[in-house]
């Protein structure tokens, strides 16, 4: 079968057959990556609906009659206008932006008029035209999108790199709608026969749609990336940075003070009676009771601080540019939240304080683990005094 197909068939049914391959493996990739789901879907949708416009234009080639092969080619048009508004849709989900349909909507008004006057073979120029133009429009779109992005999530050194490809083919069918229009009557003629121009389109076509699928899914990696070295570095119950990420800030922080001699602070908080809260109540209401402490601890601490889950029902706080009068200040504060803001827990409420301790940087000479010591034995210094209150270390000999 494949011997009586032109080379211009030829270029379609390899597009029509990539795609359908494609959609394929996007629905696969839907099941597998659960939060990405919704756009994989979309993308799904772009890459079955391309296969379908495909099929149509390549049995439009091999009609035999011409007003046949105009509708066939004018529901192509319009079916490859409505996959690449999936595309778009799919992107639109997946960087959070809210779907819009105004323009959709306005474009395939415009797809529609247009495919309708192009029945007409001597008007076949307009559809491509109208029909290039709304898919130029659709890649510029997304090629905005993707370039803000790259620049504004995932912090890309050159963000339009990501939209290369869309930027592509937006002026691929930019030029093929303004060659449309300037010299209609050779474009008419060599768009509804085996021609250069029909085979180059398709190639051009497989090429920069790879190009499409190379960039989605390059996204769905820079995400699962992400997600991977966000979940090595935070805590999973309270969402808090965890222990190895705030050792690596505390030596980030003694490496800054060594240079600049900006001062800071180690705070280091205990709940209070917490195996007792497990023992009572079960280790349900031990995980709240952390995420509770955690939540309040969150809205406490200033911006520019550094808050961890240490290890159990320990926390710390890194305190970048605080003053041994600022960090005990903070402190009280943050055991005063926690002791006035008991989680209620099955219509009862579950006491809750917090025991702290606090350590200064004493100098160049003090190392992290130096400093984690000190708040700790300022924390054990709280708890043996009767919990609930907040000890500050005083500075090794020699030091202050």
């Amino acid at each position: 079968m494949l011997s009586s197909l032109s080379a211009t068939e030829v270029a379609f049914v390899m597009a029509a057959v990539m795609q359908a391959v494609l959609a394929i493996v996007w629905v696969l990739g839907a099941w597998a990556v659960g939060d990405t789901r919704r756009a994989a879907l979309h993308w799904a949708t772009y890459a079955a609906l391309s296969a379908v416009s495909f099929t149509l234009l390549t049995t439009a080639l091999r009609s035999a009659e011409p007003q046949p092969a105009e509708g066939l080619r004018a529901a192509g048009n319009l079916v490859g206008v409505i996959a690449l508004m999936a595309l778009q849709r799919g992107v639109w989900l997946f960087i959070g932006r809210v779907p819009t349909y105004r323009f959709h909507l306005i474009a395939l008004a415009l797809v529609l008029v247009a495919s309708w006057i192009g029945l007409d073979p001597a008007a076949g120029y307009i559809r491509v035209g109208i029909n290039s133009g709304v898919l130029a429009l659709l890649c510029a779109g997304m090629a905005r999108d993707l370039v803000r992005h790259a620049r504004d999530d995932l912090h890309y050194r050159w963000p339009v790199l990501l939209a290369i490809p869309v930027l592509a083919g937006g002026i691929g069918f930019a030029l093929r709608g303004v060659r449309a229009v300037v010299w209609h009557a050779s474009v008419s003629a060599e768009m509804t026969t085996n021609s250069a121009l029909n085979i180059g389109s398709a190639l051009s076509y497989l090429v920069i749609a790879l190009a499409f699928h190379a960039t989605l899914m390059a996204l769905v990696v820079a995400r699962l990336v992400a997600e991977l070295r966000r979940l090595s570095r935070h805590d999973g119950l309270t969402g808090l940075l965890n222990r190895r990420a705030i050792e690596e800030a505390l030596a980030e922080q003694v490496q800054r003070s060594r240079r600049n001699g900006e001062a800071f602070a180690l705070m280091m908080l205990d709940v209070d009676h917490f195996k007792a809260i497990n023992d009572h109540h079960g280790h349900a209401v031990g995980d709240l009771a952390l995420k509770h402490v955690a939540a309040l601890l969150r809205h406490g601490v200033r911006d520019v601080d550094h808050l961890a889950r240490f290890g159990g029902e320990e926390f710390v706080v890194l305190l970048p540019a605080a003053t041994p009068a600022a960090a005990l200040a903070l402190a009280e504060r943050l055991r005063e939240s926690v002791e006035g803001s008991p989680p209620t827990v099955q219509q009862h409420v579950l006491p809750l304080t917090v025991s702290i301790g606090l350590a200064q940087w004493a100098g160049d000479a003090d190392e992290p683990r130096q400093l984690l010591a000190r708040a700790d034995a300022a924390l054990y210094r709280a708890k043996a005094a009767g919990r609930n209150r907040v000890n500050q270390s005083p500075l090794p000999l020699g030091e202050g």
